[in-house]
């Protein structure tokens, strides 16, 4: 688990500098939004405009580095190498069925859709300079629906773990459960990704704390691949605390906002992630007191502008 956790660090601490490069080559650069989800955002645009042709997807060389280190465990599984009078083999790849599969498909996947919002915002195409509020739910409403869909059907989850009362059978209602999850805390790391270092770092303190939590589940590569995914996360803070060489975009922070429930839900620990995830929930409600006073009270509004930390960084 540590050997991942820190050949993870080391493989991508060592290519990030050249993707970044190789972003500014293809300028691939972040462009500030100007629309807000009701009306302009023209507050926001004035503050970020510092950050317009920063490069973005960043979350790219966190999945990839994941990738490498799940086919290196492959290759390890296969092959016994000997250094010296020291015979190396591992007994267990990455890429398992029974525990890995899952979060690794999800990863890629979420990736997939985070990838298309970031390079219509790149190129500036669309009204809203990326993919809309409105597809980017649908997509990953889309995607969590089938993942319910095979936790129950297949896997057969259908209860919940709640602190006090222990597991409660829920049947049928796992599935908009497991919808809500999904889609909620992808959403949410995704508002809280604002400010250099705020996602990137919250997101580690979470796959450290999964880390130790799928250990204490006896699953022990679901283990070692929360500190894969956290090795990553050191190397990226390392360049994207303030000032950010580069950013994680919705590439990453949807990916890995949608695996972290994904591996909540695969070890029943959703009231953790509620304590955990706090601070990602937070923002998302936040936002949705903004847009409720604004729709409710005439467009007056709570706070300077929503999510809450940039609220704050408005305020000094």
């Amino acid at each position: 688990i540590l050997t991942g956790f820190i050949l993870s660090s080391l493989v991508s601490f060592l290519l990030i500098p050249h993707f970044i490069r190789l972003l500014e080559r293809f300028r691939f650069g972040k462009q500030i939004r100007e629309e807000g989800l009701i009306g302009k955002a023209l507050e926001f645009a004035q503050l970020h405009q510092y950050k317009t042709g920063t490069p973005t997807m960043g979350g790219f060389i966190i999945i990839f580095t994941t990738l490498v280190i799940i086919i290196l465990s492959v290759i390890g599984h296969t092959l016994e190498w000997r250094i010296g009078t020291l015979d190396l083999h591992l007994s267990h790849s990455l890429w398992s069925r029974a525990e890995t599969y899952l979060p690794i498909f999800t990863l890629v996947s979420v990736g997939l859709i985070g990838m298309a919002d970031d390079y219509l915002n790149i190129r500036e195409i669309g009204r809203t300079k990326g993919l809309s509020a409105r597809v980017k739910m649908i997509l990953l409403i889309l995607f969590a629906s089938i993942a319910a869909w095979w936790f129950y059907d297949k896997l057969g989850y259908t209860s919940l773990d709640i602190p006090f009362f222990g597991t409660i059978g829920v049947s049928w209602l796992y599935i908009p459960i497991f919808i809500l999850v999904i889609v909620g805390t992808a959403n949410s790391v995704n508002i809280t990704d604002g400010l250099d270092g705020l996602a990137g770092g919250l997101l580690l303190f979470n796959y450290i704390l999964y880390s130790f939590i799928s250990y204490q589940h006896g699953l022990f590569l679901l283990s070692t691949l929360c500190m894969v995914i956290s090795g990553a996360l050191v190397s990226f803070l390392w360049f994207n605390i303030k000032p950010a060489k580069f950013y994680m975009g919705d590439l990453g922070s949807l990916s890995l906002g949608a695996t972290l429930a994904v591996i909540a839900m695969m070890t029943n620990t959703l009231f953790v992630l509620l304590i955990t995830g706090s601070i990602f929930f937070f923002e998302t409600i936040s936002v949705i007191l903004q847009l409720g006073s604004k729709k409710l009270r005439n467009g007056k509004k709570i706070f300077r502008i929503a999510p809450f930390h940039h609220h704050l960084e408005a305020i000094g």
